[in-house]
């Protein structure tokens, strides 16, 4: 674990500023893990953030970053990608971030296929800003901008994904560290537009809106209602009932973009033949 400290994180930097027993640490070393496990090399390696606690992530990696505006991350990424597209790009993002005023690119990023990695932190809520509901927090859910319970819908984000065209969707958690790097690892891999929702913890601003206890008691909560894709397709509907899927969610291959934009240029240069 020091040696990937070392190697990876600006010391300089550290220690963070998250919350006692949040889960954005575990989410953050885990990305390392994947990018030390593929032994990506460090000066083609990019990772861009927009704004939130999950964005903060940017700062504390020994690496090319750029932590950019609100919501947008992902144009961001895709000029850097489209300079040069023998780049690894990583995004890393936030629910509120990517899915609110970040929605439109996000969608559009994905429908074009684009060979970007996006690791969305999910912690329900908005929490560096005072702990406002989110696209993705559940219905019922309290938060400061809905003290009675949220009353509208949540995206499942990987199923919105999925139909905006991501050719790879996968989900893990803080708890489930390994399938976690594992399945960031896989998306960075994969030609084309990844998302991995990584299921963190907010203990600050969700937690205690919602009582869920210690950020002890919501990792366990994250162990005990995940359930890998495999493991799912052995069980009932009335055992799935309450869970949710963790693992690899889709893949599949399609044109990626820089690749199809490479081909409009050279038309272009030919006269448009």
């Amino acid at each position: 674990m020091q040696k990937l400290i070392e190697k990876y994180y600006r010391s300089t930097k550290l220690p963070h500023i998250w919350c006692p027993g949040c889960g954005h640490g575990v989410v953050t070393m885990s990305i390392v893990k994947a990018i030390d496990k593929l032994q990506l090399d460090h000066d083609k390696t990019v990772i861009v953030s927009g704004i939130g606690c999950s964005s903060r992530a940017s700062g504390y990696l020994n690496f090319d970053t750029v932590h950019s505006a609100h919501g947008r991350a992902l144009p961001v990424a895709t000029g850097i990608k489209l300079a040069d597209p023998e780049l690894n790009v990583i995004v890393i993002t936030g629910d509120g971030d990517a899915t609110a005023i970040g929605g439109n690119h996000f969608i559009h990023a994905a429908r074009r296929n684009i060979n970007l990695t996006m690791i969305l932190y999910n912690n329900n809520i908005y929490g560096m800003t005072g702990g406002q509901y989110s696209p993705l927090t559940p219905v019922d859910h309290k938060a400061s901008t809905a003290p009675f319970g949220t009353m509208e819908r949540n995206f499942d984000i990987t199923e919105l994904a999925k139909g905006a065209g991501a050719t790879f969707v996968a989900r893990s958690t803080a708890f489930h560290t390994q399938l976690l790097t594992d399945v960031i690892a896989k998306g960075i891999a994969h030609k084309g537009f990844s998302l991995v929702e990584a299921m963190t913890q907010c203990p600050t601003s969700y937690g205690r809106q919602n009582k869920m206890g210690r950020a002890s008691d919501m990792l366990k909560s994250q162990r005990d209602h995940a359930v890998t894709v495999e493991a799912a397709a052995r069980l009932t509907p009335e055992q799935k009932a309450g869970k949710f899927l963790i693992g690899v969610l889709h893949q599949e291959e399609a044109p990626e973009y820089t690749e199809q934009y490479d081909t409009i240029i050279a038309k272009a240069q030919k006269g448009g033949k």
